[in-house]
């Protein structure tokens, strides 16, 4: 059944990205709102990443990009 593979798409993998131009503000808003992170923001050598789940339970990385 299909919808059994809703929120699994991937086999628990990032699948989905959102750039931010301000990591600190934008993680803050969404731990505010309820937003449920997976991990504690790290910094890798592309930038600032945190793994989070949407409403159906796809993850998403949370970006800021080193410029």
């Amino acid at each position: 059944v299909q919808t059994s593979r809703i929120g699994n798409q991937t086999g628990g993998r990032v699948f989905l990205f959102l750039e931010t131009d301000d990591f600190v503000r934008d993680h803050t808003a969404m731990l505010e709102k309820g937003v449920e992170f997976r991990e504690a923001p790290r910094h890798e050598a592309y930038g600032t990443v945190a793994v989070f789940a949407d409403l159906h339970g796809n993850l998403w990385d949370l970006i800021e990009p080193k410029r």
